[in-house]
């Protein structure tokens, strides 16, 4: 099947900025031919967050919604060296994702038709809903896209976001025509973290970078435990979870626990990056059956090295010997992963193909993951 331009567009719950790839796409291969990032202006930022807390009126929202639609149109200026793209897809801002199965909603802001008219072509957006309609999470989306890119004949291989939230896609093709593939949140990723340091800095900065203070605190272990106790880490698949559950309201409880143990940043900051490291591990033990042979890391938290020495020690600590290594060893930079995948799913909505794995999501069947905006 002939080949085609297509760019992904995504934004995560770590608001660390909006990243775009521009990948040639065919049944058979997927190319990666750019990839840039754009910050959100401070206020802009503070808004969605606010939003993305409960805050604001219906006003605030549909100007956000239009505002950050203008955004992401003004971000998509695609390099001299690219051909125009053909199609976008476009994940859109989550400000709400509560998959409960008695009531499930999630929405992903960002008014697509700006977009359409800057590129004159197609856009794909609001992923979600169509796997929530047929009983699904709505997550995770990208399961396929990895198993595409990143499925060994032979090997266990585990592919793992870390954004705001951590995920994971298990491939386990040691056996069999097909790989076995589950896919799930483990937990909190950088949220907790960005949220401590916003906290302690005052706003002055927004993540702990290179993992500086995380390595100058000390483990607060009696609060890890009582942390690693929450149900959703022993919630079985499938399932996911953002910033309603570990979010803002996980941080004030936290906080006030750290304070009671008279803990300072720096320890507090230790302690939530251990927390995401042993969920995610502890994660794989009880719901992967077995250790992976390999894990990919990807997104923002791939570059904080304590975080990545905590996730190699939690392997060792349950005994299983992992190669931990991230996606830019096998071509594909750390912020790449996430805007290919939904250009991957914006290429197999306009083809008509299903995009969702039921088999992840819960969902009770494939469905075309998307709806189109025409130029």
């Amino acid at each position: 099947m002939k080949s085609a331009v297509v760019l992904g567009i995504m934004s995560g719950t770590s608001l660390d900025g909006v990243d775009y790839a521009v990948c040639d796409i065919s049944r058979e291969r997927v190319t990666l031919l750019a990839l840039w990032t754009r910050k959100f202006p401070p206020s802009l930022e503070r808004r969605i967050r606010t939003t993305a807390q409960g805050g604001g009126t219906g006003w605030d929202l549909a100007q956000l919604h239009h505002d950050l639609g203008r955004f992401y149109a003004r971000g998509a200026t695609v390099p001299r060296r690219c051909p125009a793209p053909q199609m976008a897809g476009l994940h859109g801002q989550t400000i709400f994702h509560h998959p409960d199965p008695s009531s499930p909603a999630t929405l992903q802001i960002g008014e697509p038709t700006y977009l359409a008219a800057k590129l004159g072509a197609p856009v794909v957006s609001n992923f979600r809903a169509a796997d929530m309609a047929a009983g699904g999470q709505g997550a995770p989306l990208a399961t396929a896209f990895h198993v595409r890119i990143f499925g060994r004949r032979g090997q266990h291989v585990c592919v793992n976001n870390l954004g705001g939230i951590s995920n994971v896609t298990s491939i386990d093709w040691r056996t069999g025509r097909v790989p076995g593939v589950v896919a799930f949140d483990t937990g909190p990723a950088n949220m907790l973290i960005d949220i401590a340091v916003r906290h302690f800095s005052g706003g002055r900065k927004s993540c702990d970078r290179d993992g500086l203070w995380a390595a100058r605190g000390r483990i607060a272990e009696p609060l890890l435990r009582r942390w690693l106790r929450h149900p959703f880490f022993r919630k079985a698949p499938p399932k996911s979870t953002g910033r309603e559950m570990f979010g803002d309201s996980f941080f004030q409880h936290a906080l006030a626990e750290a304070q009671r143990a008279r803990l300072s940043k720096f320890d507090l900051v230790a302690t939530l990056t251990e927390l995401t490291a042993r969920s995610l591990v502890e994660s794989y033990g009880i719901h992967l059956g077995s250790f992976p042979d390999v894990v990919i890391l990807s997104g923002g938290g791939a570059r904080n090295p304590s975080m990545v020495s905590a996730i190699q020690r939690s392997f060792v600590s349950h005994g299983a010997s992992v190669k931990l290594m991230d996606s830019a060893a096998l071509g594909w930079p750390l912020s790449g992963l996430e805007p290919a995948a939904f250009a991957w799913l914006a290429w197999l909505r306009i083809r008509g193909l299903p995009g969702n794995h039921p088999e992840t999501t819960g969902a009770t069947r494939p469905v075309l993951c998307g709806q189109l905006t025409a130029p």
